[in-house]
């Protein structure tokens, strides 16, 4: 990779640790509690399936 480059992408993940280490954490919170389908507006629902292939509807239904 070009060195000042690879300087820009060590600098942007040196200084984004704390917030990326933050945002990991709440990621994995929200997935132990599993999805929040039930509370999504028939609009919003519709749109995640709309978004969604075949197979990946299956998974949406459960």
């Amino acid at each position: 990779m070009n060195k000042t480059i690879q300087q820009v992408t060590d600098r942007i993940i040196e200084r984004s640790k704390a917030t990326r280490k933050a945002y990991l954490a709440k990621i994995e919170r929200a997935r132990e509690h599993g999805p929040h389908r039930g509370v999504l507006s028939c609009g919003n629902l519709a749109h995640g399936f709309a978004a969604c292939n075949t197979s990946q509807n299956k998974i949406l239904l459960h």
